[in-house]
């Protein structure tokens, strides 16, 4: 006999943001945070998630209202929680007009987005609007939006034709300065279509920056089944997710806001140096990880971190490479959060897969790894830690592991990279033509004699001996002038 459904038991909340991008990480993440603001503050903050491209989500959510099952991953056991701020689901190729309708609509008073990097169709080495987009193409040519920043100038248009102020909109995707990009894209959209209408975005609009912080593994049937197991209900909505959870968001809602101070966000007056920290010391220890540990057989980061010499790589990393980097935020412990880092990866309860965190590697090394190499190159530091990363996401899109079998490569320039790997026969001539993709590498980095020279030393030694014996190597080596490692 099939489980029933998951159903709603409370009515819905009045909607009063609108989010784009309906994924695991916004049910973990936002949805339950607003929750928690509503029950302590009521208020009508009800969200209606939209999908850009997928109707998975709308699939999963639709029959069950809305409601899903947040379920927290700790190591002695798991806890389930249903959530039920979402009020509504659209998917937008379906209707592109509903959607710019539910953010034109006078009660949205906030617009949110985890779209992922690829998301803003921009170019991650400039921070710029990517003109040339499919989608940026499409929306510009005025049919009906594609891309998320079209559908965020097509709302504000219209709420500035109606004389009402604009929404709120607030990034909550792993980029740097996340608020002041979003500004820049949309922009940069609203300039190529109404000079006008850029003008009053760029005067009344605000675009708060924020940092989020919680480790969200993609879930898979197994976990559908072991929660059914648990409650006698079917829900494969359900999202999974560690008890660590860490919001900082920049506090400018002009309309208003949920409560979220209230039940754990810190709102601050600056998010950049909490945004470094994270960008730096979690996403880029995690894409490190990723590559290197999918390259040596590891399936989870929990897994690859057990191997003493992968935990030791990431110590050393922040201590030397990554730490020296980043600038002190207000009330944290940088050393207790890099320690506290290495505990949450190791926590068996989380499986979050290094294919997962592999995936769009294009968008994210430039703000994960590459901004913390420029940074370290112009302090005359050296990073070699560093470049073994990209050397390792470098082996990675070029489609082939340690073993000789294919890798799916899951990234918006991956039939460019895996031709650019192949284009080129020694590991050399490898590194120096990916170093040559500017959509990836700041020229003045992909020049630089020092990089180069790491990077073509990192890869010779993964296609020679393996990513798990370039790891112990390397730490071989480093040990040699720093015996603290």
């Amino acid at each position: 006999m099939t489980d029933p459904r998951l159903a709603r038991t409370t009515p819905a909340p009045k909607p009063g943001i609108v989010h784009l991008g309906p994924g695991a990480f916004f049910r973990a993440f936002n949805a339950v945070f607003t929750e928690d603001a509503m029950a302590h503050t009521p208020g009508d903050w009800g969200i209606i998630a939209v999908s850009l491209k997928s109707p998975t989500a709308r699939d999963q959510l639709a029959p069950q209202e809305g409601v899903f099952t947040s379920v927290t991953l700790a190591p002695d056991g798991p806890s389930d929680r249903v959530i039920g701020a979402i009020c509504g689901i659209l998917v937008a190729p379906e209707n592109p007009g509903a959607v710019v309708d539910a953010m034109a609509a006078p009660q949205t008073r906030i617009v949110s987005l985890t779209i992922t990097e690829k998301g803003y169709c921009h170019a991650p080495a400039t921070g710029r609007l990517d003109l040339s987009h499919p989608d940026i193409a499409h929306d510009l040519a005025g049919g009906a939006p594609r891309s998320a920043p079209g559908f965020l100038v097509a709302a504000l248009a219209q709420r500035h034709k109606a004389g009402q102020p604009g929404f709120t909109v607030m990034s909550c995707d792993n980029l740097p300065d996340n608020g002041a990009l979003t500004r820049q894209i949309v922009l940069d959209f609203a300039r190529a279509r109404d000079p006008d209408l850029a003008r009053w975005i760029a005067d009344t609009v605000a675009f708060p920056a924020t940092m989020v912080d919680r480790i969200t593994p993609a879930t898979i049937p197994d976990d559908i089944a072991r929660l059914a197991k648990r409650t006698g209900y079917n829900d494969p909505a359900c999202v999974q997710h560690e008890p660590f959870r860490q919001w900082v968001i920049e506090d400018h809602f002009p309309q208003g806001r949920p409560a979220w101070d209230a039940v754990g966000a810190h709102c601050v007056a600056s998010v950049a140096a909490h945004e470094t920290m994270k960008l730096r010391c979690l996403n880029g220890t995690h894409s490190t990880l990723a590559y290197l540990g999918y390259l040596a057989g590891y399936d989870t980061i929990a897994q690859t971190v057990a191997n003493p010499a992968f935990a030791r790589l990431c110590q050393y990393l922040w201590q030397h490479e990554i730490l020296p980097t980043v600038p002190q935020p207000e009330g944290e412990d940088l050393t207790a959060y890099a320690a506290a880092l290495l505990t949450r990866y190791a926590n068996p309860a989380i499986k979050h897969r290094t294919w997962q965190i592999a995936m769009d590697g294009s968008q994210k090394l430039p703000q994960r790894i590459l901004a913390t190499i420029s940074d370290n190159h112009a302090a005359n530091r050296p990073c070699p830690g560093l470049a073994l990363a990209v050397a390792g996401w470098m082996r990675y899109v070029g489609g082939i592991d340690e073993k000789g079998a294919p890798i799916t490569v899951k990234d918006p320039l991956a039939e460019l990279l895996r031709r650019t790997s192949d284009s080129a026969k020694t590991t050399a001539d490898k590194v120096r033509a990916l170093l040559a993709v500017e959509q990836v590498f700041d020229p003045a980095l992909a020049c630089n004699t020092t990089f180069q020279s790491q990077l073509i030393s990192a890869y010779s030694d993964l296609t020679a001996h393996g990513a798990q014996n370039s790891v112990e190597r390397f730490l071989h080596n480093i040990a040699i002038f720093q015996p603290d490692i």
